[in-house]
């Protein structure tokens, strides 16, 4: 089965900052949402990132998937994830709507593996909306902090 996602972003930062802050991949990015996945970087270059993500997975148990980033700055980046429920394609693509605001439209095209639910496209579309406003805050802090 094969979904697709859209949500878009309006992030009160400049497109550069919010270019550098998402690309900027760590292996405590998790502990920004609260998650208890785990993130081992494997490569970080200007042209990509590598890392394995654990996790717990539908049923519970422990799982992982490997995330191939390739960045194509200073307005997006591209990720395909392999792992053990989906394989998942995104692209993130920003654009300047203001002086100091950028957009972010995001599109992920889901291919879900032999799981015993498959989210919703509603749920998938609820979930992304929720890590990112959790990463949108996140980040706008982070910039105000540096206006200071």
């Amino acid at each position: 089965m094969v979904d697709i996602v859209r949500v878009s972003k309006t992030i009160e930062a400049p497109q550069k900052f919010v270019f550098d802050w998402c690309t900027d991949f760590r292996e405590d990015d998790p502990k920004i949402t609260g998650s208890l996945g785990k993130r081992k970087i494997l490569e970080k270059t200007r042209k990509k990132a590598i890392y394995v993500s654990t996790y717990k997975g539908s049923d519970g148990a422990s799982k992982t998937n490997v995330n191939i980033v390739t960045l194509k700055p200073p307005t997006s980046w591209h990720l395909d994830q392999f792992g053990e429920e989906d394989n998942e394609v995104g692209e993130y693509k920003l654009t300047k709507v203001g002086k100091n605001k950028t957009r972010l439209d995001m599109v992920f095209k889901e291919t879900w593996k032999d799981i015993a639910e498959i989210p919703s496209i509603e749920e998938q579309i609820s979930g992304v909306n929720r890590f990112w406003d959790i990463y949108v805050a996140a980040l706008e802090k982070e910039y105000q902090s540096t206006k200071q």
